[in-house]
């Protein structure tokens, strides 16, 4: 038996590896945010500039798509629109980016693709792009049982 099978046998196990890789990126995200002057945008906010970004999105479509409770999602909204970052528009209130929160979603994203950068130069770019085609497969395939 190798030693990468040995591993895969006990912890950490992929969701706890998955969530320090995750919270690597987040610490990352945060200081980019408060760097591009985001200094008023909060944990709750943050889900907010995921991918894929709210432009046009429905508040109901954004809380399912953020796994928050529409309260909870409402009241984020309500925050970034007061803030500058957010602008509903139209009879259902879709909700847009403004060129303020356009801004943050663009460094972060900047910040990422440099995060994204280090990582492969870490691990060798054939490796990290492996890396990447397995988490999309895996990401993007449907739940088991769904």
């Amino acid at each position: 038996m190798t030693s990468s099978e040995k591993g895969a046998e006990g912890p950490p196990f992929v969701g706890a590896l998955a969530r320090l890789c995750f919270q690597k990126a987040r610490r990352r995200v945060e200081a980019t945010i408060r760097a591009a002057g985001g200094t008023d945008v909060h944990e709750t906010h943050l889900a907010v500039f995921s991918y894929p970004l709210p432009d046009g999105a429905r508040p109901s479509e954004l809380a399912r798509r953020l796994n928050m409770s529409r309260q909870a999602a409402h009241h984020a909204i309500a925050q970034l629109v007061r803030q500058g970052y957010l602008e509903r528009r139209g009879a259902r209130g879709l909700i847009h980016l403004t060129p303020k929160g356009r801004h943050i979603a663009e460094a972060i994203w900047a910040s990422m693709r440099g995060f994204q950068a280090e990582w492969a130069a870490r691990i060798g770019a054939e490796r990290f792009g492996v890396f990447l085609e397995v988490l999309r497969e895996l990401a993007l395939a449907p739940e088991e049982g769904a």
